[in-house]
């Protein structure tokens, strides 16, 4: 720790604040009396604001803090260098300006650190406007119903727990077991439906090698140029964690505030809290539960009501959140989860024994739920998926109850066998994001029996068939059907014939 002893500390400081109070005051300079781990304690600047930057006069150059603590006699602000250049004695003024971050489309394409700094190697960002990284979330007068469709290309999401534009959908789980790639699938689904959506995607204090590989699969997708990504290693300052997600959102309130539509994926909530958390504790702000401070529930709830569809006075545009939350051996009941369970309008939650059971993506149909994704549900899904979830729900408690004995009535059995063939449909290869029609045409021929007689091991066989032969011979209305609208009780039909002609060819002998 860079610290004067007490007596020179004593001397010099007096010196120091004498000479700055009769040249300029203490309202806007102030001094630093001691710093280390990351923190600075500044004496003065009496006029400074929560979250205002700080520009502190050291030997080798100025660097840059923000305020966090304001307390009477002196302010705890938090580096955004290293903390080897500053040492107590440093001179510190207000800059004038809250934090901000370059945004607008010359970041499309780019990887930034929260500070909108270059970390690709592609050249200076160019960027013409700037966003505040603290920004008061629009009201509710400003704000529309969510109505409109996000496709995830996930075919379990799509029909039970549907996501739309503007809506905050948490993606909660043990770590290993998929979230992260059900964030990745909707992106290139972003990319394959053509919808116009740009993706932010968050690394809070992700390997470097798990983003690099992120980008190589973002750029063999074709989905790169529409992608924004602000990136963290865990070897960063706190204060770079902490900013990261609240600097992305300001990126993507741009293109939300210009008519055009946002994804925010959070990747993760639980390294941002401890980053916060510790923070804090350097701070000296009194821990609470878990050790984190009282005020970590605001934290995520003033970062996460920024997510919004705007009304039409406003142009329209949205910001979706997807953050991702990891919990600890399935503890969903702990302080950051439960936080942001509460915060968020419905919750994706990924059970490590279905991962296990090689059920993928392992989404539980008992505990996931969208609270407002149905309004925006695409009509073509809806008319196929009614009852789904129930009956995913139902099979799951009925298998685990069948395993105990054999004597089950007949409507058991079917049922049991409908769900059955209903999780084998749902199992999804990573980077395979299925579009409307995909959706449609699969789901309606489990749930019409079409597929009973198909053994469960055999059912995706015979979806791929299923789909090879519709897309071949009747192209025109798959596209019709891809549209989103009802589909008409002709095109049910004929998917229907096409399904039990395809099952044929793979019943259970």
């Amino acid at each position: 720790m860079a610290e004067l002893s007490v007596a020179e500390l004593s001397k010099d400081l007096r010196q120091a604040i004498a000479k700055l109070e009769a040249n300029e005051g203490l309202e806007r300079v102030g001094v630093v009396v001691r710093i280390g781990d990351g923190v600075a304690w500044v004496h003065g600047l009496h006029s400074a604001g929560y979250g205002e930057v700080l520009t502190i006069e050291t030997a080798s150059g100025m660097a840059e803090a923000f305020a966090l603590n304001l307390m009477e006699d002196e302010i705890g602000a938090v580096l955004l260098e290293d903390e080897a250049q500053i040492s107590a004695g440093d001179t510190v003024r207000l800059k004038g300006t809250p934090l901000q971050v370059p945004v607008g489309p010359e970041l499309l394409g780019r990887v930034v650190d929260p500070l909108g700094n270059p970390l690709d190697g592609a050249g200076p960002i160019k960027a013409k406007q700037f966003g505040l990284i603290e920004r008061e979330a629009i009201g509710v007068m400003d704000r529309k119903s969510v109505h409109e469709p996000l496709m995830t290309g996930i075919m379990a999401i799509d029909s039970m727990f549907p996501i739309g534009r503007g809506q905050r959908e948490l993606i909660i789980g043990d770590r290993q077991t998929g979230k992260t790639a059900i964030a990745i699938d909707t992106m290139i689904n972003q990319g394959k439906q053509k919808t116009g959506v740009i993706n932010i995607y968050v690394a809070i204090g992700q390997k470097s090698s798990k983003v690099a590989r992120l980008i190589d699969r973002l750029k063999s997708e074709g989905v790169m140029d529409q992608t924004i990504i602000v990136a963290t290693s865990p070897s960063d300052p706190a204060s770079m964690l902490y900013l990261a997600p609240y600097a992305a959102t300001a990126m993507g309130e741009y293109f939300r505030d210009n008519a055009q539509h946002a994804l925010m994926i959070y990747d993760d909530l639980t390294k941002h809290a401890v980053a916060y958390r510790q923070m804090s504790l350097l701070l000296r702000r009194p821990p609470g539960r878990e050790a984190f401070p009282g005020d970590v529930f605001y934290l995520h709830s003033r970062l996460l009501e920024r997510s919004a569809k705007l009304s039409d006075n406003l142009g329209a545009g949205s910001l979706t959140a997807l953050p991702i939350i990891e919990t600890q051996a399935g503890d969903i009941s702990a302080y950051i989860p439960t936080n942001v369970i509460s915060i968020t309008d419905g919750q994706i939650f990924l059970e490590t024994d279905l991962f296990y059971q090689g059920i993928r993506p392992a989404i539980s149909a008992g505990l996931s739920v969208s609270r407002v994704g149905g309004a925006a549900q695409t009509k073509a899904v809806k008319s196929v998926s009614t009852g789904l979830k129930l009956g995913l729900s139902q099979f799951r408690e009925l298998a685990s109850f069948a395993q105990f004995g054999s004597d089950l009535d007949e409507s058991t059995k079917s049922q049991i066998d409908r769900g059955e063939r209903l999780t084998e449909l749902l199992k999804q290869p990573q980077y395979q994001p299925a579009s409307i029609w995909e959706q449609v045409s699969s789901i309606y021929s489990v749930n019409s029996g079409c597929f009973d007689d198909v053994a469960p091991d055999r059912v995706k066989d015979a979806q791929a068939a299923l789909l090879t032969r519709l897309w071949t011979d009747h192209k025109e209305e798959m596209r019709t059907l891809n549209k989103g609208d009802k589909p008409t009780d002709e095109t049910l039909h004929m998917v229907e014939k096409v399904a039990r002609a395809v099952a044929k060819g793979f019943e259970d002998k």
